[in-house]
């Protein structure tokens, strides 16, 4: 696990949708911090430095404020859907040496038996670790493996001091070998030939249709913020 990185923070008064966007404006992150039994505190934090801490999963901060400083886990990030900008943090007060529960990450390594393939199910799974030793991820093995072969959460080696809490039963990849798409059947000797003499033959009568009417009409038609805290 890095290092726990350093944010100063300012105590915010001032709520709703329009102060957010202002603070977006300004270069800052509107955030809460709670936990311990504590009253939700409003805050604002830079947004690039924190933006680039909250890249890695389960970062920890040490969020210094003008009249107190706090360790903090980041427990939830909302984005903006198209500019996936940082638009606002949930902010956990931990304490060295408890534990939480956060979700790590599945890495795959290696390569199944030749010709088969991995179906990933779930690319996360749920951990109690103590706040400040949480792992960055876990890896998985497939090295090898043949069709049929399956890998669950109690399958996996946890780090030492970290237990899972996600059911051991639960599916996180299996192998199996790749499906033949139906696009690959060969088509019936003859068919294309009759579907062709079909089309000729469709083309070939309305030409005669055409030919011989006195007239035609043509018709057309025409056809025209996110925020929030």
């Amino acid at each position: 696990m890095a290092d726990n990185q350093t944010v100063d923070g300012d105590v915010r008064t001032s709520f709703g949708k329009g102060a957010a966007r202002k603070l977006r404006a300004a270069g800052k992150i509107p955030a809460v911090v709670y936990g311990h039994g504590s009253d939700p505190l409003h805050v604002a934090v830079p947004a690039h430095e924190t933006t680039l801490i909250a890249r890695r999963a389960n970062a920890l901060i040490d969020l210094k404020l003008p009249s107190d400083q706090h360790l903090v886990l980041i427990k939830d990030i909302q984005r903006d859907p198209v500019r996936q900008i940082i638009e606002h943090l949930d902010l956990v007060i931990v304490r060295k040496g408890e534990k939480v529960t956060v979700d790590i990450g599945v890495h795959i390594d290696g390569e199944p038996y030749p010709g088969m393939m991995v179906q990933l199910e779930h690319n996360t799974i749920s951990v109690e670790a103590e706040a400040t030793h949480i792992p960055e991820f876990v890896s998985v093995s497939v090295g090898g493996l043949t069709s049929g072969a399956q890998i669950h959460a109690g399958d996996i080696s946890l780090p030492e001091g970290t237990t899972l809490v996600s059911p051991s039963e639960m599916l996180i990849l299996a192998i199996h070998e790749p499906s033949k798409a139906a696009d690959d059947e060969p088509v019936a000797a003859g068919e294309g030939a009759a579907a062709s003499g079909g089309t000729a033959s469709a083309a070939q009568a309305s030409g005669d249709a055409g030919s011989s009417g006195s007239g035609s009409s043509d018709s057309g038609s025409g056809d025209g913020d996110a925020g929030g805290e």
